[in-house]
């Protein structure tokens, strides 16, 4: 009755295992060939879990058949060598709204792959099996470790935002924890499966990334694809742009943008830029952006530009001691041509009329 019992639940956590790894390739060929997909973010995520679906399922048959072949346990973990990178250049495009794949980033992955095809073609498992477990695995591992590290630090402003109680995290910033934290959980796993710490360890990594993927599945069934980052992929076009942010967030995030210039006085300062004023709200650029064309229905120059003009008429009004120019740099403008023109476009008079016509001051 115990071998039975043994042989079922061996079986399930044998199924769950793989289903995890086809499914996981299943969605990252999807992600390589849709065409509506054409962005960085996709490509990465499409890299990272046709990497670790691979990982995954080599473990799900390596712990049920220790007798595989020598070369499905170097393609294993080769591919786990990937896995790190893709997630952080996942996160770093999602974040940084990246279009085109900068030129380091594709040398560092170039490297990154010449190094894993240049240690299996010299070391091959299959004649150095001793090399791949004392030092190729643990170096692996490591590198995964280091890449883990670098992505939670560039998550720290979604990390901000889930522990605090003014803000309310998006579809994609809720994905993206998830995403992480159960790349931590499967690292871990494997980790501690390789130091043999807990016996049964290294199963778990491939049940945890089943898991994953099935919550995956049930957060993009009530949501879309796209949704997993907020940097609108190429190609979709009308509908990407029509997507507004939700009334609730909207109105919060207004509020807490109008606090921290009004407190902080941001736009005194000439080198402001969108990025900077997102980080002080703890959202991304992107939805910063959205938010003041869809929402404001300006853009972020013409929004940083009106309190400065509205600073400057208080400074002409009240301080005779300041020249114009000497107002102009004091709000923030970097040079008096700009604060003319400014100061014109959202009063329809210049400086000097404001300041010498009192009735002018009094109509706009």
């Amino acid at each position: 009755m115990t071998r039975l019992t043994m042989d079922i639940s061996q079986q399930i956590l044998f199924l769950v295992g793989t289903l995890g790894a086809v499914n996981g390739l299943m969605v990252s060929i999807y992600l390589f060939l849709s065409k509506k997909m054409k962005s960085p973010a996709a490509l990465f995520l499409a890299i990272f879990l046709l990497a670790i679906s691979v990982r995954v399922g080599k473990s799900a048959f390596l712990y049920f058949n220790p007798k595989l072949a020598k070369i499905y346990l170097q393609i294993g973990l080769s591919a786990c060598w990937l896995i790190g990178p893709s997630l952080f250049y996942f996160y770093k495009s999602a974040l940084g709204e990246v279009r085109t794949i900068p030129v380091s980033w594709k040398w560092t992955y170039g490297i990154l792959i010449g190094i894993i095809i240049l240690t299996g073609v010299i070391w091959p498992y299959s004649l150095q099996p001793y090399a791949w477990r004392k030092i190729i695995a643990p170096l692996i591992y490591l590198e995964w470790c280091i890449y883990l590290v670098a992505t939670g630090v560039l998550l720290k402003t979604v990390w901000r935002k889930a522990f605090s109680a003014d803000a309310q995290l998006q579809p994609a910033e809720k994905f993206w924890l998830l995403l992480f934290l159960s790349n931590c959980i499967i690292h871990l796993a494997y980790l501690l499966s390789y130091a043999a710490v807990i016996h049964g360890m290294y199963i778990v990594g491939a049940v945890s990334f089943s898991f994953f993927l099935y919550l995956t599945f049930f957060f993009l069934y009530n949501s879309n694809l796209q949704s997993i980052y907020l940097d609108a992929p190429i190609g979709t076009g009308e509908k990407s742009a029509k997507r507004k942010i939700p009334l609730p967030d909207a109105s919060n995030w207004i509020d807490k943008l109008e606090r921290v210039i009004h407190e902080e006085q941001l736009y005194k300062d000439p080198q402001l830029k969108l990025s900077d004023l997102a980080k002080k709200i703890q959202i991304s650029s992107h939805q910063l952006s959205q938010l003041l064309n869809d929402n404001l229905g300006k853009s972020f120059s013409t929004y940083i530009n009106e309190y400065r003009i509205r600073e400057a008429c208080q400074l002409i009004t009240t301080d005779d001691r300041l020249t114009l120019e000497a107002i102009g740099y004091e709000v923030g403008f970097n040079s008096k041509s700009t604060f003319y023109t400014a100061f014109k476009k959202i009063k329809d008079t210049t400086p000097a009329l404001y300041k010498e016509n009192p009735k002018i001051r009094n109509n706009i």
